[in-house]
């Protein structure tokens, strides 16, 4: 007995001085239990495999239609970025028309007005090709301003047109099919400060009145 209570002892003490060794084997110890625990039956087993298979499924087929998707914007609107690039020869195009009519020592001639044919031309046939491809120029002048399709660069007063109708157009925007290539870059009417004083005035007088 006395044999005994000294071996207990000496454990007890061995235990106080080396507390990490009673830890890992509890540490070893819970891992068991909880795997005994998580066992589960054949019907849950089932359960949760069905689950992870309808998981999959859906994943599947929400890849499979994101890649339709963009099998099909890629069919339909591939050269969206070559149209646009190309856009910028019309606008040379119309540059160089509008620089040989300015230039002085041409002006008037023959010569010019063969030039200026031929550069007509040239322009419709390039918007021949682009109507072919589904590319359509925006309609901008009498037009309301929508933010959508136009980009308002300057206003200019004019009293015969409502305010923010397009007079003047900068640059020809286009769309390709339901997309926007390019806005069109315009400039909008506005009326001018005498004429909206002169509105003020008559709302101002309207008021007065609904109010007397």
């Amino acid at each position: 007995m006395e044999n005994e209570e000294l071996q207990n002892k000496e454990n007890n003490n061995f235990k106080e001085e080396n507390p990490e060794l009673d830890t890992e084997k509890q540490v070893q110890e819970e891992p068991e239990k909880k795997e005994v625990e998580e066992q589960l039956s054949p019907e849950d087993e089932i359960a949760n495999l069905k689950d992870k298979l309808a998981r999959a499924f859906a994943e599947m087929e929400n890849q499979r239609r994101r890649f339709e998707k963009e099998k099909d914007e890629a069919f339909e609107y591939g050269g969206f970025s070559f149209a646009r690039e190309t856009l910028n020869l019309l606008d040379n195009l119309e540059r160089s028309k509008q620089t040989l009519e300015s230039d002085e020592t041409i002006k008037d001639k023959n010569a010019l007005k063969k030039l200026k044919e031929h550069l007509d031309i040239i322009n419709k046939d390039m918007i021949s090709i682009f109507k072919k491809n589904n590319i359509e120029p925006i309609k901008a002048i009498n037009e309301k301003l929508d933010p959508n399709l136009h980009q308002a660069m300057m206003e200019v007063e004019d009293d015969t047109k409502d305010q923010g109708t397009i007079v003047q157009e900068i640059q020809k925007g286009f769309m390709m099919k339901d997309r926007l290539l390019r806005p069109s870059l315009v400039a909008v009417s506005k009326k001018k400060v005498e004429e909206k004083q002169n509105i003020q005035k008559n709302q101002e007088n309207v008021e007065k009145e609904t109010k007397n």
